[in-house]
């Protein structure tokens, strides 16, 4: 057998142990996703940055006017994980190749909170799901589909854990800079203070999402690297 067919074999049977290992979350938000799945607001639209991700995607109520004049769709949930992503992002990308990029954050695989149903996974099992997740993004709307990967944020909530959350950012970083087409967002400067501790004013009361100033910054942040990244690298407008 040549190489090239053993390497692409090995590929698939990671890829099938990977969703077999988090089978049990699959049917997770099931409900949430089908809500999403009938959403049609991208219908009417020639061009637009298509958001998937966790509840900062969600309740993300000012995007039209935050990432203003680009226009948005938004595909988030509330409590998403990478390891529940994996087994929905087929579906959440579905029908979505006239967006001009795809942005992704996700939030919630480490929390330094451990549940009856929720274990933080280690930095390397978090970057392990993303690339499973940016593979079928890939494969679903082309290699050509820019993806960009928004940072998780330094909250006050989980501060904590954030060696951990920074860890899995610093590998999700690394790989992106292997890829083409595939950028990293960082953001978590922007909401450290100059001791370098998270900065309550842009959060609401629970201390973890984003309130209306915060909100405001992370779409400028968003919007400046998306722009800086489609010069520097000739990003085409998918009209």
């Amino acid at each position: 057998m040549k190489p090239y067919c053993i390497f692409i074999i090995a590929l698939v049977l990671s890829s099938c142990s990977l969703e077999k290992k988090y089978i049990a979350h699959n049917q997770h938000f099931e409900t949430a996703v089908q809500a999403l799945q009938l959403k049609k607001d991208h219908f009417d639209k020639e061009d637009y940055l298509l958001f998937i991700g966790s509840s900062s995607i969600r309740l993300w109520t000012t995007a039209a006017e935050d990432l203003a004049p680009y226009q948005s769709v938004l595909r988030g949930y509330g409590g998403a994980h990478y390891y529940d992503l994996v087994h929905f992002v087929e579906r959440l990308t579905k029908g979505h190749q006239k967006a001009d990029a795809v942005f992704l954050f996700v939030a919630n695989d480490i929390t330094g909170n451990q549940t009856h149903t929720h274990i933080d996974l280690t930095p390397a099992e978090v970057k392990r799901l993303f690339v499973n997740i940016y593979k079928k993004i890939k494969k679903q709307l082309g290699a050509e589909m820019p993806i960009f990967v928004i940072e998780t944020t330094p909250t006050p909530k989980r501060w904590q854990a954030w060696p951990q959350i920074a860890q899995a950012n610093a590998l999700i970083r690394s790989y992106t800079e292997t890829k083409k087409n595939l950028f990293y967002i960082a953001t978590a400067a922007f909401f450290l203070d100059g001791e370098g501790q998270p900065i309550k004013d842009y959060f609401v009361s629970d201390q973890l999402h984003l309130n209306a100033q915060g909100y405001k910054l992370w779409g400028q942040v968003i919007k400046t690297a998306f722009e800086a990244e489609s010069i520097l690298n000739k990003l085409p407008r998918r009209r």
